[in-house]
């Protein structure tokens, strides 16, 4: 029993201590882009600023949002550039307790996870947000003028931000489910129309209301799908001949 609770406590320290570490690169990478906040801010806002009509801009309807937007942007951002460290912690942790094949095997996994992160980041900025803001803006309604809140833009974005970083980590899950047993290549390929239409209505459910965004958030997670579908047929095979070798 005391062995068993000195290891409970040697765990939980470490626990501890791991999540203070990452807690302290999210802070140090904060501290190193507050000083470009209202620049980091502004890049953000270009693609909507470029689909404004002229002599149109942004407004702040809250008396602190000049000040804070920029900031909560910041920390997010930095979440973002420490999601490596933050998941080499994690890795840390865990890593102790994994056999050498399921080391080999999320290892990888970490790393894809993080890119594909990242790019359904740079996605959403440089292929979606250039061709949904326009549709947006060319949208008239008499008496109403076109202008956004800084605040509202800034939460708008930061979620079409975290639907298009999740989406992209299909691959990841599915690979994860084609190792672990739970279904396998060929049973997910039988299935290809009922993901087809699954992810139209994510695409519907996590973007705005318009067609642009929602295809665009749609084909590329049927596209992701079927590149998780064949790595996760791939890693099938391995496992099954390394079962087959064990046995042997």
């Amino acid at each position: 029993m005391s062995e068993s609770h000195s290891s409970l406590i040697s765990h939980l320290i470490e626990l501890r201590s791991r999540i203070l570490k990452a807690l302290l690169s999210v802070m140090l990478v904060f501290l190193g882009l507050a000083y470009f906040a209202q620049d980091l801010y502004h890049l953000l806002a270009t693609p909507l600023l470029d689909a404004m009509p002229e002599n149109s801009q942004m407004i702040a309807t809250d008396v602190a949002a000049p000040f804070f937007a920029p900031f909560k942007l910041t920390l997010v951002l930095s979440f973002f550039l420490a999601i490596p460290f933050v998941l080499y912690q994690i890795w840390g942790f865990v890593a102790p307790g994994l056999y050498r094949n399921e080391k080999r095997m999320i290892a990888p996994l970490l790393i894809a996870s993080t890119l594909l992160f990242y790019a359904g980041i740079a996605f959403a900025y440089y292929v979606v947000f250039p061709l949904a803001f326009p549709f947006f803006a060319g949208i008239e309604l008499e008496g109403v003028a076109f202008t956004t809140d800084i605040s509202s833009y800034l939460n708008f974005v930061l979620k079409l931000f975290f639907a298009f970083g999740l989406s992209f980590e299909i691959p990841v899950a599915v690979v994860l489910m084609c190792w672990t047993g739970i279904t396998n290549a060929k049973k997910l390929r039988e299935k290809r129309p009922y993901v087809i239409v699954g992810v139209f209505v994510v695409g519907m459910l996590l973007t705005p209301p318009d067609v642009i965004s929602q295809t665009m958030l749609a084909i590329p997670m049927w596209l992701l799908f079927e590149f998780g579908v064949l790595v996760g047929g791939l890693y099938q095979r391995e496992s099954e001949q390394e079962e087959n070798q064990e046995v042997s």
